[in-house]
């Protein structure tokens, strides 16, 4: 998987104005992304006491790194109905897999360039 993957569910040209640039920087943001994806994403719930606030924190951070169609699904999950949420929750985890699969191949492309020097 490399930048060549990347199917448009981040933005990362937001993430790297917010980096500068610095490949290190983004390389770290985008690995607290996706530990925080992983750890969140266990209350997608909607018998989970805990989901609204797992949605919005995968909304925070989602929008922090240019994942604006995850932030957009969780911010409408996050404030609509309890009978809706199995619905939206599954909408949830279908944009957050689709950024991670793009975290991924741009952290696949951070690593080849860190080797090239």
């Amino acid at each position: 998987m490399a930048r060549r993957d990347l199917s448009g569910a981040v933005d990362f040209t937001v993430l790297e104005a917010m980096t500068g640039g610095m490949d290190e920087v983004t390389e770290e943001v985008l690995g607290l992304f996706a530990e925080q994806a992983r750890m969140w994403s266990a209350l997608l719930d909607a018998s989970s006491e805990g989901w609204r606030d797992a949605v919005h924190t995968i909304r925070g951070a989602g929008a922090g790194i240019g994942a604006q169609a995850l932030a957009e699904i969780c911010a409408e999950v996050e404030h609509g109905e309890q009978a809706a949420a199995p619905a939206g929750l599954e909408r949830v985890r279908t944009a957050l897999d689709a950024a991670l699969a793009d975290v991924a191949a741009y952290r696949h492309e951070l690593a080849l360039r860190s080797l090239k020097g």
